[in-house]
């Protein structure tokens, strides 16, 4: 299960890494002008909150885990991580746009939580 559960980590680091790298870095125009029609409903500073929150969150999928100081802020991030998604493929829906990706990469993050918080509560199971 941690293979899985690391797996399912790095390749949602490298996924939400990206796309809120480039969500902090491109103008919203030139977000709109590559197909990301949905940057219209949002000022230019809530599309960068959004990145912000976007790369925050890989940061917190692998870097308490790998150090494992307070590893339980990796499936904290990856809940985080999930109700964003929630919100994208919402107004995705309002937009009348099918919410494919951010429903499946919401679901990613929600079995890195399950993942996780299995194994920390199964740590601090006190044995006597």
């Amino acid at each position: 299960m941690k293979r899985i559960a690391w797996t399912l980590q790095i390749l949602l680091t490298l996924a939400f890494g990206a796309a809120g790298t480039m969500k902090l870095i491109t103008p919203k125009d030139q977000l709109v002008a590559n197909g990301m029609g949905w940057a219209n409903d949002f000022s230019h500073t809530q599309v960068q909150l959004i990145g912000a929150a976007e790369v925050l969150g890989a940061v917190g999928l692998v870097v308490p885990a790998a150090t494992d100081i307070l590893p339980v802020l990796t499936p904290t991030a990856a809940a985080g991580l999930t109700v964003l998604m929630a919100g994208a493929a919402m107004m995705h829906l309002q937009r009348g746009e099918p919410p494919v990706v951010p429903l499946v990469v919401g679901l990613l993050a929600a079995i890195v939580v399950w993942l996780r918080l299995r194994e920390t509560l199964a740590r601090s199971r006190v044995t006597v």
